[in-house]
């Protein structure tokens, strides 16, 4: 039975994915801070799925401990998925380092610091599959929030050159951009419609594009054009615009 390790598993896109694993005969190792809740979703899954779901503690930021994480679970697992983020507060991060760490740790370095010890384990194996959920707003900064921008810009490049280094070893890398998706981070926001994507959606793509080695996937093809346009805006415009 093939292992699915969901980082930052509390997530309502990681929840959704779990579910979409489990249903496919996954066992699912559910991996974040609050183990209580994880034990929760772990039980539901182990007796709605029949099958073996386990909740295991882990912590992005710290990246002493990482190492320790990937070896103590005891197997390779044949599809990780990074799931962990933080929107935090662009006016806040501008005044208040620590803000500005916090988003740079949980959406770039704390994913680096894992998957660095991940794909090591996986390229020896040779086989697996990584599956890196970053945002539409690292293609281009954005002044209401660069730099949470910056940090999924970061991690974007990341996962197109360690899906460069690992191809040899067999062992594929998915970069997932889904846009605008309606979640408990995105609560309270006005949020387009036509380019909103359900949890559910998200993680049935993501099954689709692992199943069929896709590099690179949207949830709502939408934004692929939505992107050419938005990438192609003189910078001379571009800064005077005021896009949320």
């Amino acid at each position: 039975m093939p292992d699915l390790l969901i980082l930052g598993a509390s997530s309502d896109i990681a929840s959704a994915c779990a579910h979409q694993y489990a249903a496919k005969g996954y066992q699912v190792w559910l991996a974040g801070r609050n183990m209580e809740a994880l034990k929760k979703d772990a039980a539901n899954l182990t007796i709605r799925y029949k099958l073996k779901a386990e909740a295991v503690y882990f912590d992005a930021a710290d990246f002493a401990s990482h190492k320790t994480f990937t070896t103590s679970l005891g197997f390779v697992p044949d599809v990780v998925i990074v799931a962990f983020g933080y929107l935090g507060d662009q006016q806040l991060a501008e005044h208040d380092w620590d803000e500005t760490t916090r988003i740079i740790n949980s959406n770039y370095t704390g994913a680096v610091s894992i998957l660095n010890e991940l794909a090591n384990l996986m390229e020896k194996e040779k086989k697996g599959v990584i599956v890196g959920i970053s945002s539409v707003a690292g293609i281009r900064g954005k002044k209401n929030n660069y730099i949470y921008g910056s940090a999924k810009a970061g991690f974007t490049t990341y996962l197109s050159g360690l899906r460069g280094r690992l191809v040899a070893a067999g062992v594929h890398v998915v970069t997932v951009l889904p846009g605008y998706v309606d979640t408990k981070m995105t609560a309270g926001m006005k949020l387009p419609s036509p380019l909103t994507a359900q949890p559910q959606l998200v993680a049935h793509d993501i099954y689709k594009a692992v199943a069929s080695k896709k590099n690179i996937i949207y949830s709502k093809g939408l934004w692929r054009y939505v992107m050419l346009v938005f990438t192609s805006i003189p910078e001379s415009i571009y800064k005077k615009l005021n896009i949320g």
